[in-house]
């Protein structure tokens, strides 16, 4: 498996190296935001890690610029610890915040699991006319691409790897805060799954079935 290292510190920079390529990894570094964009029109990495101060611009710059094109996961790693810095963070589409200096064996095991989540999810979702690549963040409805905001995109990832199950509110809202690492609330879960159903065409509600007083559930034969 690839990983991508943005990072502009050299010291750190070969230590990450070393340690990466012991646990079987390819290594590729960019040191500026610019050399990363380049770098990623030729390679499609498993994992990004990422830093915030860059020569160039910032780590977050680049962050929502790849979430736009890629659904790898990014693992900020920064000496920021500031709560607004790894709420941002979060935000734009990160997947983990690891604050320097780290411990090699923790940062290593957020990888894996990063990367394990990523081999249970790497097969494209379908349900009826609905598709949802996992690997490119892509979602069609009939061949067509709809275009889905990150919390409408991890709720509707989570359906479709469970067709059929009843998805309670909570068991929803637990997964978001989770994920994205922002609150929402009940009445901003309503609001969302109209909206997703809109994008996706269902507009009487027999996709995405609400079952009252419980919560939601993906049809299997949407």
């Amino acid at each position: 498996m690839k990983i991508l290292l943005v990072e502009d510190n050299e010291a750190i920079i070969m230590g990450l190296e070393y340690l990466l390529e012991q646990e079987g990894y390819t290594c590729l570094v960019a040191r500026r935001r610019r050399e990363a964009e380049r770098l990623l029109e030729k390679e499609c990495p498993d994992l990004l890690l990422l830093d915030i101060g860059l020569p160039d611009g910032d780590g977050y710059q680049l962050c929502q610029t790849i979430r736009k094109q890629y659904a790898f996961p990014i693992i900020f790693l920064t000496a920021r610890e500031e709560e607004e810095d790894v709420v941002r963070a979060f935000d734009l589409g990160a997947d983990d915040y690891v604050i320097k200096p780290f411990r090699n064996r923790e940062l290593l095991s957020r990888i894996k699991n990063l990367l394990r989540r990523g081999d249970r999810s790497s097969t494209p979702l379908r349900c009826g006319n609905i598709t949802l690549d996992t690997e490119t963040g892509r979602v069609r409805v009939a061949g067509e691409e709809v275009t889905l905001t990150r919390l409408e995109y991890k709720i509707l990832s989570s359906m479709m790897s469970r067709p059929g199950k009843l998805f309670t509110r909570e068991e929803i809202l637990a997964e978001v805060w989770d994920i994205s690492g922002n609150f929402v609330n009940d009445n901003t879960l309503s609001v969302t799954m109209t909206r997703i159903r809109e994008k996706l065409g269902d507009v009487d509600g027999r996709v995405i079935k609400t079952v009252r007083g419980m919560g939601y559930r993906m049809e299997n034969e949407a």
